[in-house]
């Protein structure tokens, strides 16, 4: 019994955080559309500390969803991504999670 309450209790844990990345999601572009530049900052941060303690909740550690990141992000350039082509965006986000 009590572990199908832990299971229960799981499943709805990640269903608030879907929700929340939504939310946040929404929110993101209502501050775009506004532009403001503080509620982008906060949406933004908003969406990413969600997806990664969904990650976390679904048994992804924060240093694997990092690592997944670097390697998402180096296929990307190496396949000429536009955005590593024409800013470099790529090169530069590697090595901003390089550093941490």
């Amino acid at each position: 019994m009590d572990r199908e309450m832990d299971v229960a209790t799981r499943a709805r844990l990640i269903e608030w955080l879907k929700t929340e990345l939504v939310d946040q999601q929404s929110r993101l572009f209502k501050a775009m559309w506004d532009g403001s530049s503080a509620r982008v900052t906060d949406s933004l941060s908003g969406l990413i500390a969600s997806s990664y303690i969904l990650g976390r909740r679904l048994g992804i550690s924060y240093r694997e969803l990092d690592a997944a990141i670097a390697g998402k992000l180096e296929k990307l350039r190496q396949e000429g991504h536009q955005l590593e082509d024409t800013y470099q965006d790529l090169s530069s986000l590697s090595e901003h999670i390089r550093k941490r």
